[in-house]
């Protein structure tokens, strides 16, 4: 006999986990009361998770042209590699980070980057390019839930005091430039040396340490953890739930609700639409600037690697920038607010300064590099001109991680960060594709001014919610209105 009419109490159990209060303040259960090595050995491994995913997305297009060459299929057809990754790790944390949600986290870590391993290794063995692509989407798909959810546990870990300089340091920051950079940069003269197989080998060599990382991982979701306890002491709130039931409330709640999120939920929107833009941008990078450092002034695939150093840089002078305005401004009025009693007087909006800031690194950055790459101008120009791009674009990109975290609290934090992460590799998929036919009908200097022009469109993002955000959040349904 079937329950028709339990699903909505297991939404309701759900959700009243998830928001819970633990029983007592020294409760070890709770993440936030372990000790501080213990919290920063699961700080690390989601830092260590991003930048393994991340690195395995843009290795590849350091031999996208010599892919072609093998399998007699166009450079465009080539990024593909690229492309398929992407939208595995588009769709992979539509799934993945409310799985978390549903059944912890530390269950996604130590399961789905083994399972990734073996689909890199197909496309290392590929004979076809059919097969190679294929096993670079499934490898893309099955790796990205470690990445997705790493902003939840995060928030799970540390509270709204040390999540700025902590999380976003050692976690948020890891997904961006720095680690998509490193790809080309090694992997530049990998295949100058031992050919594109050899980059998917070299993911295998990473992979591989970061799955052994995560074995020691315990749980840190509240809900998940508070069930365990509700099992362990006989009061399941899914003993007499048949399966078909509870399957349909995890549809409700889990599945369905990120793209619900970023569709119906306004900030949700705007950041999914921004952050979407920069990595679009970002990963055009992968294609455009071998193109430009290739045609403009002649360098090999080692050389054009060592220019993506830039990004690096001006990833870690964001992170500064970020650690510096959480705390001269973030943590100063958090500390008044709590002397003064009033602990509310910090709220997620105040985790804007960066990407206020940042928002005009983006456009700087881009018109610099368009304008100035050409033969009577040093490269040494353009290389400069993406450390302001990728300082703009981290700086954007931490603060609206954070802000979404602490706008949507642990209940709705990771299914906001899933639709933020499907939407950012929908279009870091899309762009490498048409990038090489784009530059080549637009030239470098109007090609690159494009996409300068859209980003300026986007800096009123940032700056509308810290102004408006507090009365947005209001007339949501989900977000919360007091840090968490």
């Amino acid at each position: 006999m079937g329950y028709p009419n339990t699903a909505p109490i297991e939404i309701e159990t759900t959700e009243r986990l998830a928001t819970a209060s633990w029983s007592e303040p020294t409760n070890l259960d709770n993440p936030r009361n372990w000790s501080f090595g213990r919290k920063v050995y699961h700080t690390f491994v989601t830092a260590i998770y991003a930048f393994t995913v991340t690195f395995m997305s843009s290795i590849y297009a350091s031999g996208y042209a010599d892919v072609g060459r093998h399998f007699n299929v166009s450079e465009s057809v080539s990024l593909l590699g690229v492309a398929l990754f992407c939208f595995g790790l588009a769709f992979g944390p539509v799934l993945a980070a409310p799985l978390s949600e549903t059944f912890g986290r530390s269950l996604i870590y130590k399961t789905t980057l083994p399972i990734s391993i073996f689909f890199v290794i197909g496309s290392a063995v590929s004979k076809t390019f059919a097969g190679l692509v294929i096993c670079r989407f499934f490898a893309g798909f099955f790796c990205s839930p470690g990445l997705s959810v790493g902003g939840g546990t995060n928030a799970d870990l540390w509270g709204p005091s040390a999540r700025g300089s902590i999380h976003l340091a050692a976690s948020a920051t890891s997904p961006t430039h720095c680690f998509v950079a490193t790809g080309p940069v090694i992997g530049g003269f990998v295949e100058e040396k031992k050919g594109w197989r050899w980059l998917e080998w070299t993911i295998v060599f990473f992979a591989i340490p970061t799955s052994f990382s995560a074995i020691f991982m315990s749980e840190t979701y509240k809900k998940t953890i508070l069930e365990r306890n509700m099992k362990r002491d006989g009061l399941s709130p899914n003993a007499n739930v048949e399966w078909v039931t509870a399957l349909k409330a995890w549809i409700s709640v889990s599945l369905i609700r990120p793209l619900a999120m970023l569709f119906g939920e306004l900030i949700t929107l705007l950041f999914g639409l921004y952050v979407a833009l920069n990595f679009g941008i970002l990963y055009s990078f992968l294609a455009a600037t071998p193109f430009v450092f290739e045609t403009v002034y002649g360098f090999d695939r080692g050389k054009v690697g060592l220019t993506f150093l830039s990004l690096c840089a001006g990833t870690i002078f964001a992170t500064g920038t970020y650690a510096l305005i959480d705390t001269f401004y973030y943590r100063k009025k958090l500390r008044k607010g709590a002397a003064a009693g009033v602990p509310e007087s910090v709220v997620p909006e105040d985790r804007l300064y960066a990407a206020m800031v940042g928002s005009f690194g983006l456009p700087i950055g881009l018109f610099w590099f368009g304008w100035t790459a050409r033969q009577d101008i040093h490269w040494i120009s353009p290389v400069l001109a993406m450390f302001p791009f990728a300082w703009g674009n981290v700086c954007v990109f931490t603060s609206a991680v954070t802000y979404l975290i602490e706008s949507y609290g642990p209940a709705f934090g990771a299914s906001a960060l899933a639709s933020n992460g499907f939407a950012r590799y929908i279009f870091a998929a899309a762009f490498p594709l048409f990038t090489g036919k784009f530059y080549r009908a637009l030239t470098i200097p109007w090609a690159t001014s494009l996409l300068g022009f859209v980003s300026l469109l986007m800096i009123p993002i940032p700056w509308g919610l810290y102004k408006w955000g507090s009365i947005v959040r209001k007339r949501s349904r989900r977000a919360q209105t007091t840090p968490n």
